[in-house]
């Protein structure tokens, strides 16, 4: 398992450049489960987290919504009957930023400990 998940998210201001696609890839060889994707043209990290009803999705569903609070830092989530789908990026730089790297390695760590 990544050491990602011991890391904070750092405040991010629209001066701070996106990360490189070759970074990007470099990291996300540490999350093997996320995905890279373009939505609206901006890269975002996506992984879809199965459950077996709705209410373990929906406990899933507000774990990460306070670890998004603690860190100040919040995803798309999309909360369905057996399934969470996750997706994080940087709205100011619009692309990604270490963060989404940090929260998507502390996504799973909140996953693997349900």
């Amino acid at each position: 398992m990544s050491k990602l998940f011991e890391l904070h998210c750092v405040p991010v201001n629209k001066d701070n450049p996106a990360l490189s696609a070759d970074v990007i890839l470099d990291l996300n060889v540490k999350i093997p489960e996320w995905k890279v994707h373009k939505s609206e043209g901006i890269p975002r990290l996506e992984r879809v987290f199965k459950f077996n009803d709705f209410r373990h999705a929906l406990e899933f569903t507000n774990k990460i919504g306070m670890l998004a609070e603690e860190e100040d830092h919040h995803p798309a989530i999309l909360t369905e009957w057996g399934k969470v789908t996750i997706t994080w990026w940087t709205h100011v730089i619009k692309g990604l930023h270490m963060n989404d790297f940090i929260m998507a390695a502390k996504t799973d760590v909140l996953f693997t400990t349900k």
